[in-house]
């Protein structure tokens, strides 16, 4: 490789940055990472191995590209910035030539991607911008079921709303909705001084783990609408918050009832299993769109 290091360091992001002109946003949640061990680090945990083609979303400067390249049979990256997503493969080509054509680069929206070439992904391993983290994820975990197991690196606060339980503060949407599709646990922390911009937030290390869903009649789509209307206004008993989307607080509360759950009770105090028998028996519920 001519001397070129196989993995980014702070000197050769700067370097790849200044070749196309970029100035990190923060509409896009961009904060690269700078250290090759922090790297090494997040791969191992992710535990990718060389028969794993990996979902990488918002690849960027490709520090977290190379280090999958490394380990894994290919990588699919998903890059919303076109100037990213054709300089991807470019610093691929010169830190890891040899591993160039395992590399797949999709220039689109993560929230929008329906498809992916080549292989089908056995894992998700992404530095997922800040302020899309869980729609993302969850737009991930809806599309490409294909994928077992992941890792991905989000802000503290969310990493820890993701893997939070009924009961505890933190639980909410993202955790209730997570685990429809997975089990999830933190895996780590990630200190701001490995990013460049260094961000002013630690970062969380969520590892995810795919089960099946509850077993239940009804749709994801109609469990959703439950949780969404359950945690709109948090401290409400169920029966009130469930109200607006089945016309009253009492048919909310013979539906809850029947779903073998006291009506008095909050959202937050539910598990996914539970929400999924209370939308068995609203089948007329649809979500919002």
């Amino acid at each position: 490789m001519s001397g070129v290091a196989e993995f980014l360091d702070p000197t050769s992001v700067r370097r790849h940055a200044n070749a196309i002109n970029l100035r990190p946003t923060k509409t896009l949640g961009q904060n690269f990472v700078v250290d090759a061990n922090t790297v090494r680090r997040i791969v191992s945990l992710a535990d990718v191995g060389p028969e794993d083609e990996v979902l990488e979303v918002g690849p960027g400067l490709g520090s977290l590209t190379l280090g999958l390249l490394a380990s894994a049979a290919g990588v699919t990256a998903v890059e919303i910035d076109p100037v990213l997503a054709a300089q991807l493969p470019l610093t691929v080509a010169e830190h890891q030539p040899d591993r160039a054509g395992r590399l797949r680069v999709v220039t689109d929206d993560a929230l929008r991607v329906e498809s992916l070439p080549g292989p089908a992904p056995t894992r998700l391993v992404a530095n997922l911008p800040y302020n899309v983290a869980v729609p993302v994820l969850l737009h991930m975990l809806e599309r490409f079921a294909s994928w077992r197991a992941g890792l991905v690196m989000v802000q503290l606060e969310v990493a820890d709303r993701l893997v939070a339980t009924p009961g505890s503060r933190t639980y909410g949407v993202p955790s209730a909705k997570l685990a429809w599709y997975a089990e999830a646990h933190k895996a780590g922390t990630v200190p701001p001084s490995v990013f460049w911009p260094v961000p002013n937030v630690e970062s969380g290390l969520v590892a995810i783990q795919r089960r099946e869903p509850p077993a239940t009649s009804a749709s994801r789509e109609q469990v959703f609408a439950v949780i969404d209307a359950a945690f709109a206004q948090r401290r409400k008993m169920l029966r009130s918050a469930l109200a607006r989307i089945v016309g009253s607080s009492a048919a909310a509360s013979a539906a809850i009832e029947a779903a073998g759950i006291d009506p008095t009770v909050r959202g937050e105090a539910l598990d996914i299993a539970a929400f999924a028998a209370i939308a068995e028996q609203l089948p007329n519920v649809t979500p919002n769109r």
